[in-house]
């Protein structure tokens, strides 16, 4: 029986990874003319690599890099700031579990941009914790950060279960022995989900799993 749920954050609660695409696109085109191509940085995110590798293979610098980086993060905030990133019906859902689960976020983003995503939205109001990229060694795909959400919550691997969108956290979650359920996201529907235990349209099907 499960009585813990553990949530991805970017993709599963908030629409945010198209921005932080965006981002990237524009960083890396204004510091180093480089194109970044969707399927290319499908990849990078599966295998939880970094797109300023690109960079750094031309010959440039890792202190222009982190200026670029810089620039990106800059650029992501204000895309958070002023884009729509709602999600129809999550908080509604979460109202409803949050009767009957105990629920954490556990999430790649750095700790800043995640109170702008979150500031005015309620959702974290319904979690028990928030786990972000300062808070472990290593970020996904390695089992760390779920791990460290099972001993926050005192659960045995097999009372969670874990709700994510990319083949990324979906490797965190298998490694780390936990169920994994995807939620559909079309940004990230190319990717493998062959390790997942179930998949679901939207957070409004999740109770009919746990039932």
């Amino acid at each position: 029986m499960k009585k813990y749920i553990l949530f991805d954050n970017d993709g599963v609660l908030v629409h945010t990874e198209p921005l932080y695409f965006k981002a990237n696109i524009q960083a890396l085109k204004k510091f180093f003319d480089i194109e970044l191509e969707f399927e290319e940085y499908m990849k990078i995110m599966s295998e939880g690599t970094t797109v300023w590798q690109k960079a750094l293979d031309k010959g440039f610098s890792f202190a222009e890099v982190e200026i670029a980086r810089n620039k990106r993060n800059e650029y992501y905030q204000n895309f958070l700031k002023t884009e729509n990133i709602l999600i129809d019906g999550v908080k509604d859902v979460l109202k409803e579990l949050s009767k009957d689960y105990k629920m954490g976020i556990v999430t790649t983003s750095r700790r800043v941009d995640f109170e702008i995503i979150h500031k005015n939205l309620g959702i974290v109001d319904f979690m028990d914790f928030v786990l972000c990229e300062e808070d472990y060694n290593f970020a996904k795909p390695h089992p760390e950060p779920y791990l460290k959400g099972l001993e926050l919550f005192k659960a045995k691997k097999q009372e969670a279960i874990v709700v994510e969108d990319s083949t990324r956290g979906l490797t965190a979650a298998h490694k780390a022995g936990i169920e994994c359920v995807i939620v559909k996201n079309e940004f990230t529907l190319t990717q493998d989900f062959s390790k997942a235990s179930y998949f679901i349209e939207t957070l409004k099907e999740l109770k009919t799993i746990l039932n």
